[in-house]
């Protein structure tokens, strides 16, 4: 997954009076971060198995380790990238993010 945008990758602290604003309750927008967050751990995930995936191989066990350098960089690389939540809270703010109500009717 590339991160394309400037996303910070410590937290930050934020207005809660802020972040409520374009929803009007705090919990509808943590019920939203959340979503969002889930949805792109479940896809940095997948695709980091089907990176690793080229470097499975049957003959491996408990016992026999090997160390692959590609593997290891790559790994290395997801482990560097902002988490998730970062990620949704940044789309957030920014307008990116699409959201209605499950009662509400498409504008």
């Amino acid at each position: 997954m590339e991160v394309k945008k400037k996303v910070p990758v410590n937290t930050i602290t934020r207005d809660v009076k802020y972040l409520a604003a374009p929803t009007g309750n705090i919990y509808e927008t943590v019920v939203l971060l959340y979503k969002r967050a889930n949805q792109i751990a479940l896809a940095e995930k997948k695709e980091l198995a089907k990176k690793l995936e080229d470097f499975r191989s049957d003959r491996d066990t408990m016992d026999e380790v090997f160390e692959n350098r590609e593997q290891i960089e790559i790994s290395k690389y997801y482990e560097k990238l902002p988490k998730p939540d970062l990620i949704a809270i940044t789309e957030f703010e920014d307008g990116e993010l699409y959201y209605r109500k499950a009662g509400q009717d498409a504008e």
